[in-house]
């Protein structure tokens, strides 16, 4: 099997300018078939602050109503999405931005209301392999923001980490899939404020152990279950690191 690589990088990365043109270069040098999935929340933060639109975060995940649609949609999908894509075609990198709309990459359906209303969040549903494939196929470099649709003419904001996560559980049937999460952080550390308690390897039953007894919790709960979810699903090596580090050699792996 022909290798793939897929990068997710937090939206903090690439909304600063230092750390925005280092991402670019480091992935551009990645070799062969190649993906890049970003969030942009902190931009979105930002302007539906200067439109006057509330920002409610439950659990760090985004109350998404129609107002917040409406931001996230103008943030992920055009002015940080462009942005990337511009960046990479200036590295000689032919790179298609994109959402789950385009093309019919990836269809999910808004999140059932239980414990707390999300609004306009979507669950991915399904991810189409063969046309992402055929893009990688032909040169192109897809990057793809944290955007889904419904199949009934409706956007919904999806969590980035997730989308990456199916993104690598479909392609793995076309190739050796490596799936990157990278964000401002050396991997899964014991001590959140200090890089020097990186966990190099963690397996789910410790994953397990850990989130019991609070040492891993926040984002990086959701973070790990779609990384054992891609690994269980046929992805070849998940590794969680620095934006600085995608090159695979460093960070945390995450064992099946």
């Amino acid at each position: 099997m022909d290798k793939l690589t897929i990068i997710k990088v937090g939206g903090k990365i690439v909304e600063d300018e230092d750390s925005l043109q280092q991402l670019i270069n480091d992935f551009s040098a990645i070799d062969g078939r190649k993906i890049l999935v970003h969030g942009g929340g902190r931009s979105a933060t930002k302007i539906a602050a200067e439109l006057g639109i509330e920002t409610k975060m439950v659990n760090g995940r985004r109350i998404t109503d129609s107002d917040m649609l409406r931001v996230v949609t103008m943030v992920y999908g055009g002015l940080v999405n462009k942005n990337i894509v511009a960046r990479l075609q200036a590295c000689g990198i032919n790179a298609l931005g994109m959402t789950g709309a385009d093309m019919n990459i990836m269809r999910s359906h808004k999140r059932e209301v239980k414990d707390v209303d999300y609004g306009f969040v979507g669950d991915v549903d399904a991810c189409d392999a063969q046309m992402l494939s055929r893009l990688v196929e032909v040169g192109v470099v897809p990057v793809i923001a944290p955007l889904t649709h419904d199949g009934n003419g409706n956007l919904l904001n999806t969590n980035a980490d997730t989308m990456a996560g199916e993104t690598a559980k479909a392609l793995a049937k076309y190739y050796d899939v490596t799936l990157i999460y990278s964000f401002e952080k050396k991997g899964v550390l014991r001590d959140a404020d200090d890089d020097a308690t990186l966990i190099p390897h963690i397996n789910e039953s410790e994953f397990h152990r850990l989130t019991s007894e609070g040492v891993i919790q926040g984002g990086m709960i959701p973070k790990l279950e779609n990384a054992f979810s891609a690994i269980h699903a046929g992805v070849k090596r998940v590794i969680i690191t620095l934006a600085t580090a995608i090159d695979g050699q460093q960070g945390t792996i995450i064992e099946a």
